[in-house]
């Protein structure tokens, strides 16, 4: 059996060999990936309540609503169940590691949830794991215990940082990516084994209806940006795509901007670019003075729908149930959160790479390969 995804063709008649549980599984972003690749993600968990409809809306695993903290190891392997080999697989919130928290402290309690995964590692002893982070996480101690826990545990450890982009991803994105595994040495797989090339904002989303800002399309509810002030849309019209508020006429400049401190943040209150990869997605893209999310040419922010796609989100992905209503602040939060879906089907596709290599392996030497 063939699975038509983003990238090539996937071949997933070993899709029951490699089962996953979900970590912090947010609205599913690494989940839809993975079930692309041809993994059966059995279960997601995640503290938010919001997750919980695009989770099980648009992908085949159960979802529980709970901190990662009281998970316990029965909870997971009932999930595993029937399993051949298992991969636990998350992303911690990264917020209190990312570049833009100057106040990172190992007293916020999310530091310390990679080790409740390490925790959940050791008790569970899954056969693979992978964990998908931003790269300021690399340099922190609890990454390194994170790490060295894994190989306590016999695991082969791989870590990397990886641009989005390379993997044509339509956004300038760049990750800490680790596999582990019990089986063997493994890796992700380079770029240039994915079939993706560098896909632009054009590409991506050129063909979406046009809006004003604070508009909606009729067609797709999510297809909706937030409105601007009269000065912000002043602001607008005077920008050029790749350009900044340093373009403006000094009556437009915001007063912070005019200070020293300020002049440090160019990439605020600017346009994309059509043919290049979007900025980093954040769970603020949808507001124009937040970064560089202003459309190349109409005069708003990205719409909800825009930014999902530039996360390689699948242009029908359900974030909300149809009698709820729609907040941009709350989708907004998920789509920036999510571990992007092409990312997640790369992951997928390098772990079933390895099985695949080792299976191939133990054929060759043995006449086949027999897991516990």
């Amino acid at each position: 059996m063939k699975h038509q995804s983003g990238m090539n063709e996937v071949d997933t008649t070993i899709e029951a060999l490699v089962s996953a549980v979900d970590l912090f599984s947010g609205a599913g972003g690494l989940t839809n990936g993975l079930e692309r690749s041809g993994i059966d993600v059995r279960l997601g968990i995640d503290i938010d309540p919001a997750c919980a409809y695009p989770y099980t809306a648009n992908n085949k695993a159960n979802f529980v609503l709970k901190s990662v903290e009281d998970v316990t190891a029965e909870e997971i392997n009932d999930a595993f169940t029937n399993s051949r080999l298992r991969l636990l697989a998350g992303c911690a919130p990264c917020q209190t590691f990312s570049t833009y928290n100057q106040r990172a402290r190992e007293t916020d309690s999310r530091w310390w949830l990679l080790l409740q995964f390490a925790r959940i590692v050791k008790e569970v002893s899954p056969e693979l794991v992978t964990m998908e982070n931003v790269p300021n996480l690399e340099r922190q101690n609890v990454f390194q215990e994170f790490v060295q826990t894994l190989k306590d545990e016999g695991y082969k450890v791989s870590y990397q940082i990886v641009n989005c982009a390379e993997y044509g991803i339509p956004q300038q994105r760049k990750r800490l990516v680790l596999l582990a595994s019990k089986l063997g040495a493994i890796k992700l797989l380079d770029p240039s084994l994915c079939g993706s090339g560098l896909k632009s904002v054009r590409d991506a989303i050129g063909d979406l209806p046009p809006l004003e800002a604070g508009g909606k399309c009729d067609m797709d509810p999510l297809h909706r940006c937030s409105s601007l002030s009269p000065i912000n849309l002043r602001r607008i019209r005077a920008s050029r795509p790749g350009g900044s508020w340093r373009d403006w006429d000094k009556e437009l400049i915001a007063e912070c901007h005019k200070k020293k401190t300020g002049k440090s943040y160019p990439g605020v209150y600017g346009r994309m670019e059509w043919d290049q990869p979007a900025p980093t997605i954040t769970t603020q893209f949808f507001g124009f003075g937040n970064g560089r999310f202003g459309h190349p040419e109409q005069d708003r922010a990205l719409s909800l729908r825009e930014g999902a796609i530039l996360q390689s989100f699948p242009r029908d992905y359900k974030f909300v149930a149809p009698d709820q209503d729609i907040s941009i602040a709350t989708i907004g939060r998920l789509i920036g959160n999510a571990v992007p879906v092409k990312l997640g089907e790369v992951i997928g596709r390098s772990i079933l790479a390895h099985v695949n290599e080792l299976e191939c392996r133990a054929a060759v030497l043995s006449g086949g390969m027999q897991y516990a």
